[in-house]
């Protein structure tokens, strides 16, 4: 693919011959991802020491949550446009973002009311899409074009881990100790990466003006559009089920809540798994993988749906959901990447996109809960999403393949 003005130039001018494939520095940025997803998720298993804390309901605490996907979805690509016109280079605007991560997580950490921690919530969610689509074009600039996939998958296993590692030790050091020590141990890993990231992530040998203007030209390309609308149907469909599905397992499958937590782990294991078989093949085979991971999809959510009182069935569907799902993140990523300049921005609003998706999975199957269709509604919401998800393919397929 051509670059556009936006390019800073490749951070692969950089390397040396005989350097690795895939650079060192991209497990730093996997790291980096791994302390930004558990910030935004370990709020959910602090809920009851918040909201003692800060004398609101657990509703209200859920809202914590809510305010960092909304600071993801809107301000991430903003604060991007931003940082392209001021024309920062992306290693720069990395630190910097980073940076103000830290603030937003040690305000979290010192909060003296909800307000603040609100606050401090935002702050983080807006930095943190801005991270994800820097680090990803970092990431893309520092391997050859077949490579993208595999890198993504590289930097993406910090999201996968995040659940299954960093969340579950957050809940236990607030079980421990209290809930501002959890918060500050992101500040200290957040202090961390900055630390290694400006020892180690190389400058460009070559230095362009970064291009707001090419950005958001790169906007106008309607096969983006189309690569957007499968993403988000993806993580829609996911969430959809995901969201609900431990109530689903205990009060539908009839599942011990003691089995849960075994459960949760086996699919965070599935989705580690996954992440990387995707990221192996996303680069040849894209639309396929796409395809062949949504048609599993919508299968394992259906069944799921068709037979939810089978543990069996059950919990064989929900890791299943685990192997493809958010697992299809390095195939979704290697698609943009392909019909649009890897640029921050092309990458950040991705971000939103995703997020956005998440959220509107969670809502719909909220409200056909709240609306009497019962517990098993979210599997088949979940279910029409992948479909959706599928279809969205098909009038691109040709194209992407030679694109």
């Amino acid at each position: 693919m051509q670059a556009t003005g936006a390019e800073q130039g490749s951070l692969s001018d950089v390397a040396e011959p005989g350097a690795a494939l895939v650079p060192p520095w991209v497990y730093l940025l996997s790291a980096t991802i791994f302390v930004i997803t558990t910030a935004e998720f370990m709020v959910a298993g602090l809920m009851p020491a918040l909201a003692a804390a800060f004398s609101v309901s657990v509703g209200d605490i859920d809202n914590l949550i809510a305010l960092f996907a909304l600071g993801m979805t809107f301000g991430g690509p903003l604060v991007i446009a931003l940082l392209l016109r001021l024309g920062v280079p992306n290693t720069d605007a990395l630190l910097w973002l980073l940076g103000v991560f830290l603030i937003g997580s040690t305000l979290a950490a010192v909060a003296p009311s909800y307000a603040v921690m609100a606050l401090a919530r935002t702050l983080q969610g807006v930095t943190s899409a801005a991270c994800f689509g820097i680090g990803l074009t970092l990431c893309a600039e520092s391997v050859r074009v077949d490579l993208r996939g595999r890198a993504a998958s590289l930097v993406l296993a910090g999201l996968m881990i995040s659940p299954v590692a960093g969340v579950p030790v957050a809940a236990l050091i607030n079980d421990l100790f209290n809930w501002r020590i959890s918060f500050w141990l992101i500040v200290g890993l957040t202090a961390l990466c900055i630390a290694v990231a400006s020892l180690t992530i190389p400058r460009p040998a070559r230095s362009t003006q970064v291009d707001l203007a090419s950005g958001l030209a790169e906007l106008r390309n309607g096969r983006l559009w189309a690569a957007y609308a499968t993403s988000g149907l993806i993580i829609g469909a996911t969430f959809a089920a995901f969201s609900y599905v431990t109530a689903i397992l205990t009060e539908v499958t009839g599942l011990a809540p003691r089995l849960i937590p075994i459960v949760l782990a086996a699919y965070g294991v599935a989705t580690v798994i996954g992440n990387l078989i995707v990221g192996r093949l996303a680069d040849r085979h894209t639309i396929p993988v796409l395809a062949t991971g949504l048609v599993v999809l919508a299968a394992a959510l259906a069944g799921f749906a068709a037979l939810p009182t089978d543990a069996v069935v059950s919990v064989a569907a929900f890791l299943v959901i685990g192997l493809t799902g958010v697992s299809l993140n390095p195939a979704m990523v290697a698609r943009v990447m392909r019909v649009a300049h890897p640029g921050p921005l092309v990458n950040s609003l991705h971000t939103s996109v995703i997020t956005a998706g998440l959220a509107f999975g969670t809502w719909l199957s909220g409200l056909a809960i709240d609306r009497g269709y019962g517990l098993a509604a979210p599997l088949w919401i979940g279910t029409g999403l992948a479909v959706l998800g599928l279809l969205s393919l098909a009038p691109r397929r040709a194209p992407d393949l030679t694109a």
